[in-house]
């Protein structure tokens, strides 16, 4: 099933329990700007409140780039300023919000570039395949501009200040074969493999019990936040909520029948 949006440059599709997020601008590397930023919000908040969708997938289009940052062609006229800044991150930032929002698992595939806030937005996800020849890096450091706290942190909490600080204070590009040693993707598969990889690895999760995947990402997220900052009562209620659902009894009887279970997420 198609997703009905307001932009071409966006596209997304429910298939099989898989939300696949879809940046459509490879005239552009799929840089982002304003209104994909908008329709990203738009898609991740339909797929959060879909029933059938287990698992969401984010994808470049073109297979050139995931994303290659932001598209600096806005900049002189919609970010040409600390104001400009702050009424173009207003606008665009509902989308990024649904990035940390979403509650399923998220996986990012990369193929090619993945740069800059196209980077940030793949570090947004739980986990990161990417093909061998994928670059990754942010080049804030060469553009004179600031880079928020929040995507330091998520990079600093990926792979460590140190690393971290190399990837900032150097904008030097690393190829794929060092984003996997340094922890930066999870998986690096070939081009061939890649989309049929995911998609397999996604159905896999899909087939899993949600409510258990639910409170396992709220869990890691509380996790790395300061101790002072947790909120632990709430994982607990989660985690009382899968020992009480269906889908615990239900995998305790496939378990003894000896068969696959049938998970409803209730």
């Amino acid at each position: 099933m198609e997703l009905e949006l307001q932009t071409t440059k966006m596209l997304a599709r429910v298939e099989r329990g898989i939300g696949w997020v879809i940046f459509n601008q490879p005239e552009k590397r799929n840089a982002i700007n304003l209104e994909m930023a908008q329709a990203l919000g738009d898609i991740l908040e339909h797929l959060q409140n879909d029933p059938n969708v287990r698992v969401v997938v984010m994808r470049g289009a073109g297979g050139k780039a995931f994303v290659a940052g932001a598209d600096i062609s806005e900049f002189k006229e919609k970010r040409a300023n600390a104001a400009q800044k702050a009424e173009y991150a207003r606008i665009s930032q509902r989308g990024y919000q649904w990035l940390e929002k979403l509650d399923k698992p998220l996986i990012a595939l990369i193929e090619g570039y993945c740069i800059g806030g196209g980077l940030a937005t793949a570090l947004a996800a739980d986990v990161r395949f990417a093909t061998p020849d994928s670059t990754f890096g942010i080049p804030a450091a060469k553009l004179g501009l600031g880079y928020g706290f929040d995507g330091i942190a998520l990079l600093a909490d990926l792979v460590g200040p140190s690393t971290a600080r190399d990837i900032l204070f150097s904008a030097r590009f690393l190829q794929a074969s060092e984003a996997f040693s340094k922890g930066l993707i999870n998986f690096m598969v070939e081009r061939d493999n890649i989309e049929s990889e995911v998609r397999e690895y996604a159905e896999r999760i899909a087939e899993n019990a949600p409510l258990t995947i639910k409170a396992a990402k709220a869990a890691i997220g509380e996790y790395v936040k300061s101790p002072d900052k947790r909120d632990l009562e709430k994982i607990q209620e989660m985690v009382n909520t899968c020992f009480d659902s269906e889908d615990y009894k239900e995998g305790v009887k496939a378990f003894s029948e000896k068969r696959k279970p049938d998970f409803r997420g209730r």
